[in-house]
């Protein structure tokens, strides 16, 4: 970090966008300095998971956490030098600028296959909804400035925004947005008019079902059908891609979809016979 506070010059000309699983994103500007966006756990009550095994081992220089949900909070894993927990402001060293947009988490779940928001108010005592919230219902948007473009990553944040939240989005290169087949955070008509908001080029989805990454239990669905209702569509061939600021900028409505590609070795997975059975 010292070196990079002293000179960032660019390596490449290019950033690099790997897929963790989950929300989970690393960006690698073209100095080199990588962040890591919502990293992913189990929840901490231990009677039920989400993943089949904890987030791998990672070194970055910057961690980021959208809100205080398992599936998003794991800062403390991450070999990083310097940790955003939900940032609000703006934060600029090197060749990034992270803005932290305040606003709320999804709470009106009535669209997806399970309202799991509505069963937290039902069978707890977490309120869910704004203005009295608990705090892990609170979320910042991020926006990521490098390379020439600007990144979105919405976090799990409510679709239905104030004008003065657009003003601060601004218009967005690649929106990285949490959408499923199950539509537990965003519907697709949802994510349609956030799309069309933002202005932007690469819809990236996140949040999704993978056999050999997270559990049934989860109730997430994959992102296949989605992705067939789109008209412009992409399929990584790696969990790690990487995008020049013209390319990005040339595409049009594009939705670009790492699938089952993650950035990480898996674990084999091959002896047990229930997860198999999910390819």
């Amino acid at each position: 970090m010292i070196g990079f506070q002293e000179s960032a010059k660019p390596v490449s000309e290019e950033i690099k966008l790997a897929y963790f699983g989950g929300s989970a994103f690393r960006i690698t500007a073209p100095s080199g300095l990588t962040v890591m966006i919502d990293p992913w756990r189990n929840p901490p009550w231990g009677t039920w998971n989400w993943y089949l095994y904890d987030f791998p081992e990672v070194e970055v220089d910057i961690g980021i956490s959208t809100h205080a949900h398992f599936d998003h909070d794991n800062l403390h894993s991450l070999h990083a030098s310097t940790l955003l927990d939900r940032l609000i402001g703006r934060y600029e060293f090197a060749d990034v600028a992270i803005i932290g947009i305040a606003d709320k988490h999804v709470s009106d779940c009535s669209h997806a296959d399970v309202d799991w928001s509505g069963l937290t108010r039902k069978l707890t005592p977490m309120e869910t909804r704004p203005p009295n919230n608990w705090r892990s219902f609170d979320n910042t948007i991020i926006v990521i400035e490098v390379g020439g473009l600007r990144i979105l990553h919405w976090g799990d944040n409510r679709p239905n925004v104030s004008d003065d939240i657009w003003k601060r989005i601004g218009e967005i290169d690649i929106a990285l947005l949490p959408i499923d087949g199950s539509q537990h955070v965003l519907g697709y008509e949802q994510a349609a008019d956030i799309r069309q908001k933002l202005s932007a080029k690469v819809v990236v989805p996140h949040h999704y079902f993978i056999w050999n990454v997270t559990h049934r239990a989860s109730t997430l669905g994959p992102p296949d059908e989605w992705m067939g209702l789109q008209s412009n569509t992409k399929w990584a061939e790696t969990g790690e891609v990487s995008l020049s600021a013209d390319w990005v900028r040339k595409q049009k409505d594009l939705s670009f979809c790492f699938g089952e590609n993650v950035a990480f070795e898996l674990p084999d997975l091959a002896g047990d016979k229930e997860r198999a059975d999910r390819a």
